[in-house]
C-alpha cells in the first residue's frame, strides 16, 4: 500500500504494518504532517491513538498510524503550536521527524512513551531496549513496583515485534 506521502510508504512487517523509507531521509527532516481525527474525551484511547494533552487525543491515518515502537527510535513526534492570522490559538498539529539519517527500505520507529501502567515486554531488539514498552523516565518506579501483565488488543498494529499494542494506551509527543 503506498501513500502520497513523498518520504514513506506502509509495507508488511512480521507483526502487522511498518512505515518505510522510500528514500534516504536527512536526520532533522519533517517527514510529514501526521493527519487524523481530534478526539476531546479524556477517557478516550486506542491502539494508535497519540496523546495531545488536555483531554485531546489524535486518532491517526495512514501512513503514520502504523509507526511502530523501537526504544531507539530513528523518528519521534513533535508538537507544533500553531496561530490564526488573528494571533488566537489554533489545534496543535503534530510533526514527524528524522532523528537520524534513514536509508531507504529502513522501517521508521517511535518511541511510544507509555505510562507505567500501560506498559508491556518490549521485543523490539535495539541493544538498550528497556524491556518495556514504556517512557524512560518512568521504567525505575516500574521495576521497583511490580511487573504489569501482558494485555492484547484486538488492533493489528504492534507496539514491537510480536507484541501488540493494547487498546487503551496512549503514545506521547516529545515536547
Amino acid at each position: 500500500m503506498s501513500t502520497a506521502n513523498p518520504w514513506v510508504i506502509v509495507g508488511k512487517v512480521p507483526y502487522g504494518k511498518g512505515v518505510f523509507a522510500r528514500k534516504r531521509i536527512p536526520e532533522g527532516t519533517d517527514i510529514g504532517l501526521v493527519v487524523g481525527k481530534v478526539i476531546n474525551d479524556p477517557d478516550y484511547a486506542s491502539a494508535y491513538c497519540i496523546d495531545l494533552g488536555n483531554n485531546l487525543s489524535l486518532e491517526p491515518r495512514t501512513p503514520f498510524r502504523y509507526l511502530n515502537h523501537r526504544c531507539e527510535p530513528n523518528a519521534a513526534l513533535h508538537l507544533r503550536e500553531v496561530v490564526y492570522e488573528d494571533g488566537t490559538p489554533a489545534p496543535s498539529e503534530v510533526y514527524l521527524e528524522a532523528l537520524t539519517e534513514i536509508h531507504e527500505g529502513t522501517e521508521l520507529t517511535i518511541d511510544y512513551q507509555w505510562s507505567a501502567d500501560g506498559a508491556i515486554k518490549c521485543l523490539c531488539g535495539a541493544n538498550l531496549c528497556r524491556g518495556w514498552v514504556v517512557a524512560a523516565e518512568e521504567l525505575p518506579a516500574l521495576l521497583k513496583s511490580h511487573k504489569p501483565k501482558q494485555r492484547r488488543s484486538r488492533s493489528t498494529a504492534s507496539a514491537s515485534k510480536s507484541t501488540p499494542k493494547p487498546a487503551g494506551t496512549k503514545s506521547r509527543l516529545v515536547r
